[in-house]
């Protein structure tokens, strides 16, 4: 007995002195080695992504401001374009109160007032074109609920249906907006209005 217990004990002490066999831990391939190559890869690729993505936007900003920029030096007179538009109106009135035949009889200073007037409603409606405003007169065009508004009907079988006969008020657009749409009557009766073929 002796024998075989001196030979348990010679293998128990090779057994201790023999290092732990420890396993590494499993990694997922989706999660490479921290410092590895398929880490820095991974993170390359990513900031890559990021980067263009950031470009992108800041283009579509570039041109979002650039349009609305450009928008604001067109369109930035709205409010002042149409409050001068009801002067240009004013002139006209002035102009349409004194009847034609008294144009023809009138004295030298009359004649001088209304040639002054005529004058002074050309240079605003000028300086108006120049900034982009420019005045609409749908006369004997096809009524266009997108410029014109109706103010009513007007019974008239020389011309077709749904035709401008009249304006009431002048119309202005700025751009291709419609600063204000023209007051105009419209033809009821006669031939319906052809669709516009393209």
């Amino acid at each position: 007995m002796t024998e075989s217990n001196g030979q348990n004990d010679n293998h128990d002490k090779t057994a201790e002195a023999a290092e732990p066999v420890v396993s590494k831990p499993y990694v997922m391939p989706d999660d490479p080695e921290p410092n590895s190559v398929e880490a820095l890869q991974k993170e390359v690729a990513d900031s890559r992504d990021r980067m263009l993505r950031t470009l992108a936007e800041m283009e579509n900003l570039r041109k979002r401001t650039q349009k609305e920029v450009a928008d604001a030096r067109v369109y930035g007179v709205s409010k002042f374009a149409g409050d001068i538009v009801d002067i240009a109106d004013n002139l006209q009135r002035a102009l349409d109160a004194v009847p034609a035949d008294a144009k023809a009889s009138a004295d030298p200073g009359l004649k001088a007032l209304i040639e002054g007037v005529e004058l002074t409603e050309r240079s605003l409606l000028n300086a108006l074109e120049k900034h982009g405003v420019k005045k609409v007169d749908p006369t004997g065009e096809k009524f266009d609920p997108n410029f014109h508004q109706a103010m009513y009907e007007v019974p008239d079988a020389s011309v077709s249906s749904g035709t401008v006969v009249q304006v009431v008020q002048a119309g202005y657009t700025i751009g291709e907006r419609v600063l204000r749409p023209a007051l105009v009557g419209v033809s009821k009766g006669g031939a319906k209005v052809a669709p516009v073929s393209e």
